[in-house]
This record gives C-alpha cells, sequence and structure tokens, in this order.
C-alpha cells in the first residue's frame, strides 16, 4: 500500500469518525430530555426550580412549575432565582405560573445575588419571599434601547431606504434619529408597561401603590433594605428557604428534594463550557427583547 492511500484512507477514516459523533450528537439531541436528580423518589418533597440568567424566553421555567404542580409528591416548591431580569412578556408569564401554582401548593423565592426588576417581577407572586441580606432585589421599572447607526453609515458610503405603510412602522430604526413623536409614543408604552409591574408588585406585596411608586424609580436596593420596605418576607439563605417550603407544605423532619438536570449531549460533554458561553452571547446580543424589566448593572 503506497503512502498516498494510507494518507487518503486515513483521511477519510477520520472524516467518518467525525461524520459519525456529528450525526450521534443530533440524534442525542432530539432524545435527551431533562430528568430529575432527587435525594429519594419516594415520599414528600421539596422541588428546585432554578431562574440562573437572563431572562429571554419563559417556556422551561413554566414547563418546569406545571410538571411539579401536576405531581402530587412535591409538596412545596422553591424557586431560585438569580437573574438581572429580561423580556417583559417572559417575566409576565413566569410571574402569572407561579401564582397559579401557588394555588396549589407553596412556592418561596430564593433571592441569589442578583433578582432585581424581571427577576423580582417573577417572585412577586410566590406564597413567600426569601432574600440574602446582600441580595440586589427591586430595579422596578422597564427599559427600552434603540441604537443609531445613521452617521456610521454615511462615513462608510453605506445607504438605506425604506417604505412603509405607515409613519411609525419603523420605529426605532437604527438607520434615522428618534422623532419627538415617536418619543413620546414609547414613553406612552413604557408607562403603561411600567404601571403593571407596579400594579403586581403592589396586590402582591399588599402594599400602596402610592409607597411602591416611592421606590419604583429604577433603583436597587440590598434584601435587608427589601425586608425593611415590606419588598420581601423574611432574611435567609437557600437552605432557610428549602426548611421554609417544607414547613409549608407540611413536610415533617429533613425535607427531602427534586432538581431537574439537563442531560448533556456528545458535543456538549466535548466542548464543555464553551457551549454554553456561546449561547450566553447569543442571547445577549441577538435575542434580546425589545421591551424589558431589567437591572442594567456595570461591568
Amino acid at each position: 500500500m503506497s503512502k498516498t492511500t494510507k494518507w487518503v484512507l486515513a483521511i477519510l477514516g477520520a472524516f467518518l469518525l467525525f461524520f459519525g459523533l456529528f450525526i450521534f450528537s443530533i440524534i442525542s439531541w432530539f432524545f435527551s430530555e431533562p430528568a430529575d436528580e432527587s435525594e429519594s423518589f419516594s415520599g414528600d418533597r421539596v422541588a428546585i426550580v432554578e431562574l440562573r440568567e437572563p431572562i429571554i424566553v419563559s417556556e422551561n421555567i413554566v414547563r418546569q412549575f406545571k410538571k411539579y404542580r401536576e405531581n402530587s409528591g412535591i409538596k412545596a416548591i422553591v424557586f431560585r432565582v438569580e437573574s438581572p431580569g429580561g423580556g417583559v412578556s417572559a417575566s409576565q408569564e413566569i410571574y402569572e405560573e407561579v401564582k397559579k401554582t401557588t394555588e396549589v401548593k407553596p412556592v418561596v423565592v430564593s433571592m441569589g445575588s442578583v433578582a432585581a426588576s424581571g427577576g423580582y417581577y417573577v417572585s412577586v407572586g410566590a406564597t413567600k419571599i426569601v432574600a440574602n441580606p446582600g441580595t440586589l432585589t427591586g430595579s422596578i421599572g422597564v427599559i427600552l434601547q434603540f441604537y443609531h447607526i445613521q452617521e456610521l453609515m454615511k462615513k462608510i458610503g453605506i445607504d438605506q431606504s425604506t417604505f412603509k405603510s405607515g409613519k411609525l412602522k419603523d420605529i426605532g430604526s437604527p438607520f434615522r434619529k428618534t422623532t419627538e413623536e415617536e418619543k413620546a409614543y414609547l414613553q406612552d408604552l413604557i408607562m403603561d408597561v411600567y404601571d403593571q409591574f407596579l400594579h403586581a408588585v403592589a396586590v402582591e406585596r399588599d402594599l400602596a401603590p402610592e409607597f411602591v411608586k416611592k421606590y419604583a424609580d429604577g433603583r436597587v436596593f440590598t434584601g435587608r433594605q427589601a425586608y425593611e420596605y415590606g419588598f420581601v418576607d423574611t432574611l435567609g439563605t437557600m437552605q432557610d428557604a428549602i426548611k421554609l417550603a417544607a414547613e409549608l407544605g407540611g413536610i415533617k423532619g429533613k425535607p427531602k428534594t427534586v432538581q431537574e438536570f439537563k442531560r448533556l449531549t456528545f458535543i456538549e460533554r466535548v466542548v464543555g463550557d464553551a457551549a454554553s458561553e456561546v449561547t450566553k452571547l447569543r442571547n445577549e446580543f441577538l435575542n434580546q427583547p425589545i421591551l424589558q424589566y431589567r437591572f442594567t448593572s456595570p461591568q
């Protein structure tokens, strides 16, 4: 066998191996359903649902709440929130699902380092809210941002034309300045969504709207301040939240917990955290909702 033939066979073998792994990863991705990791598969348990990212979509969190709500062996749910918020609609959908679940069984929110804006919105429908003293929460408000690149386009010699059915159809276009009429329209839009946030907090926390509005200018406050103002129920850790949830759910003794984890595909195991980081970057820059309940912190 010639050296050339050996090289061709080696390259062909490597290609077939890579192709086989690729097909295997695709198949495993389609069949890799999330699974539960539990201290026990029997008896009364506390389920843990985690939100550990900006809120872009709601489906995964909503699905978990529905699953645990319908499971008679789950007596309570701890909702761990570690999020600066995100999209308005997604935040509202999670909030509604939390409220719906509290009609069946207790839900206790455990706030991590940041549970602000939409991260606070999704929390207020819970039975109880537990925050660490140093948690950053609050940031009750709405933000909408547009980029304008018309000057950059002029400098590099690119022109752009827009044809529209109405004067507001291309509102927020990056290719021109926002008009005063558009600014007024957008501000009205923002204030309507802001009022929805304000109303949810006032109703769920049993606070006067005027009192909530005093702190609803976008500011964040610590968990200790939130407790003093009445925006959370108590201060404590994740373990304190689990203990409280167990008590509210009528579980005696040390509570057993159950938590969902995602089965990784072969490619995800090989690539490791890189795939996760790419997904985060994509969500951060490409999948951003326009209207957001989001705390924007300095990096």
